[in-house]
């Protein structure tokens, strides 16, 4: 009796068991994976004969086309005959964690991530990992074995095929030269697949981040990269983009500079196993707005490598350089210091040429006693030995000063990207900030590396001395700077430049000053000379003693990529809406304004004066629900919401 009844229901539960496992088998070999919110998928795919792609789809619409991916080796292929040997089961993983440097201190979301081993010909391993959230998708290549020797990785086919009815912006990738590449090019509006025009020197690609807007306009997408280490180059986009297929292309051997770098022929890829190589990230948003607030990168990469992070501070500096270039004198030194001071600044930026004038008038003294922390000056060449370095850290560290802004990298090889993740180490080990100018673009490192505070590679305002198209184009730029640079990392713009230079600005004054709230940069280096500063009205004297230099919560309000922007911006009691017009005519603005004052009595604004160019008016008003402006073209707002 006990028998039959046992096979009695081993026949009625069988074909659900069957049920539950073909579909546990379907779900673990399936080679796609969505977001939690069930928005975004990517989806890989092998043909008959093993040839690897992929595609990405936002609300079931493709966002990108189907596109290829593989790795060529030296001694080994992973482009054709691959078959699937295993797929992880679908896992979740949290990100939870703040940035001292950022649109929105706290970054929390939760990613879907899945693990496909694939096998070559030759019976080879490899694993591209996919992750899937509410703010995009990414995948990267790994190898587990523990194989003696180093591989080196020839080519990556991955690519990212854009449709041809899609536009995007665009920075062309320069060709090596003295100061090249530094990401310090125009990003160019083209149409998808469009050659190279407009670079400012001879290039050969595109840079990552790279925007596009995509699915008839329905959709924005930033192709980028994050959790560059020492075991790959820094990479680029390759200039042949035809039918608007973007391949990823590795940092050329020429990419040296006065950097101590041997000449290899090529300058691939190379590393021991395990091999674990930077994510592809893809970020997708509805509106540009996503795209800007987007913490993707920093959520892939590395989690940070410092324990206590309590002497990492956010803040303001005066800087010489940009109004006294010439001028190297203790004197000089001293008085923009002074004018941190008179500001509440907690840094001063002692340039090129620092060291001298320290022998002289024992500058970085003088700044500790007026209790302003000094930050120095550096070349790149120098900090290259590991030894040398961490001999010079300690020294500067013992000084007094509490940063280095090291400058002329102008190099993507696997070397300096090495070299780099020392500086960052080092520097914190003794408590030093650390700002990277002529060099590639950040890759999540301000997460790993909190100390990381700000860096160049953006075209700022240095490029009144050097670049005659700057003027005309500058206001378009800074509407895009926006949604494509900053969001890979914290960018050193060294905003508010109103004295004339060798090409005279055409933005407005209030377009100048707000550049200093529209990026994010753990140190804002103030551009102008201590005479600008002091002749401004007693309310912008103000607003820029009390301005943060990271924020608590920011809303984009207006997001139009080279048109403009409008930002809600919130520090602790703090917040400001901040607006600038990217064109040459006057742009309209509709703003609920109790919506982002609430608690607030008033609002302050600061708009254009009677010279637009060097004026600034500053009228007081009650809050309202329909609150209309006209931004002036090349021009801006910022509104101080008061007691």
């Amino acid at each position: 009796m006990k028998k039959k009844f046992v096979n009695r229901f081993l026949i009625v539960l069988m074909p659900s068991v069957f049920f539950l496992l073909t579909n546990c088998k379907a779900q673990n070999t399936s080679l796609s994976l969505k977001s939690k919110d069930n928005l975004n998928q990517i989806s890989l795919s092998l043909s008959e004969d093993g040839q690897l792609s992929y595609k990405v789809t936002r609300h079931d619409k493709a966002v990108i086309l189907d596109s290829p991916l593989g790795l060529t080796f030296e001694n080994d292929d992973f482009t054709t005959g691959l078959s699937v040997v295993n797929v992880s089961p679908i896992e979740e993983k949290r990100e939870k964690y703040e940035l001292k440097v950022a649109n929105n201190k706290t970054a929390d979301h939760v990613f879907k991530t899945k693990s496909i081993t694939f096998k070559n010909k030759q019976g080879a391993l490899m694993t591209i990992d996919l992750i899937a959230g509410e703010e995009g998708v990414a995948f990267r290549y790994k190898f587990d074995n523990k194989a003696n020797g180093s591989k080196i990785l020839k080519n990556e086919l991955t690519g990212f095929h854009i449709d041809q009815k899609a536009k995007g912006w665009l920075q062309p990738y320069n060709k090596a030269g003295d100061y090249t590449p530094g990401y310090e090019d125009f990003y160019v509006n083209v149409k998808s697949g469009d050659p190279i025009s407009g670079a400012r020197n001879e290039s050969i690609g595109w840079c990552m981040p790279a925007l596009f807007n995509v699915n008839d306009a329905k959709n924005w997408v930033l192709i980028a990269e994050s959790g560059t280490d020492g075991s790959f180059p820094g990479c680029h986009l390759a200039p042949d983009s035809k039918d608007g297929m973007y391949t990823i292309a590795f940092a050329k051997n020429d990419e040296k500079f006065t950097l101590p770098l041997p000449d290899k022929g090529n300058a691939y890829p190379e590393s021991a196993e395990p091999w674990t190589m930077p994510w592809r990230v893809i970020m997708i948003g509805d509106n540009a707005g996503n795209i800007l607030l987007s913490t993707m990168i920093t959520d892939l990469a590395p989690a940070s490598k410092i324990k206590d992070v309590s002497w990492i501070q956010s803040g303001k500096a005066a800087w010489s350089w940009w109004s006294h270039p010439e001028d190297f004198t203790p004197e000089m030194y001293n008085k923009f210091t002074d004018v941190s001071a008179s500001f509440g600044f907690r840094y001063t930026l002692f340039d090129a040429g620092w060291e001298k004038a320290n022998k002289e008038g024992k500058i970085v003294d003088y700044a500790l006693s007026k209790e302003v922390q000094p930050l120095v000056w550096g070349f790149s060449a120098e900090y290259f030995d590991s030894e040398k370095r961490k001999k010079r850290f300690k020294e500067l560290a013992e000084m007094g000063i509490k940063g280095v802004k090291i400058d002329f990298w102008c190099s993507d090889r696997q070397e300096v990207m090495a070299v780099l993740q020392g500086v960052f180490e080092d520097a914190a080990k003794e408590h030093l900030l650390v700002n990277l100018h002529g060099t590639t673009v950040p890759r999540g490192w301000h997460r790993t590396w909190p100390n990381f505070v700000t860096a160049e590679a953006i075209l700022g305002t240095e490029s009144y001395f050097y670049e005659p198209r700057f003027p005309e184009k500058a206001a378009e730029q800074n509407t895009v700077l926006p949604f494509t640079r900053n969001v890979a990392g914290p960018a050193d713009y060294t905003p508010f430049a109103l004295t004339f230079r060798k090409y005279t600005r055409l933005n407005t004054s209030v377009h100048e000053l707000a550049m200093a709230m529209i990026y994010t940069s753990g140190i804002i280096h103030f551009a102008d000379s201590e005479e600008v500063f002091n002749s401004l009205p007693n309310e912008l004297k103000d607003l820029l003693k009390e301005m943060p230099a990271t924020w608590d919560k920011t809303e984009a309000i207006v997001a139009e990529p080279g048109k403009s922007i409008v930002l809600s911006r919130k520090k602790d009691n703090l917040s400001y809406v901040i607006g600038i017009n990217g064109t040459n005519t006057a742009l309209p603005v509709s703003i609920d304004l109790t919506k982002y004052g609430k608690g607030y009595s008033k609002f302050r604004i600061i708009s254009e004066g009677k010279d637009p160019l060097m004026d600034f008016k500053v009228e007081t008003h009650p809050i309202n629900a329909k609150w209309k402006y006209n931004m002036a073209p090349k021009g801006g707002f910022i509104i101080e919401f008061v007691k």
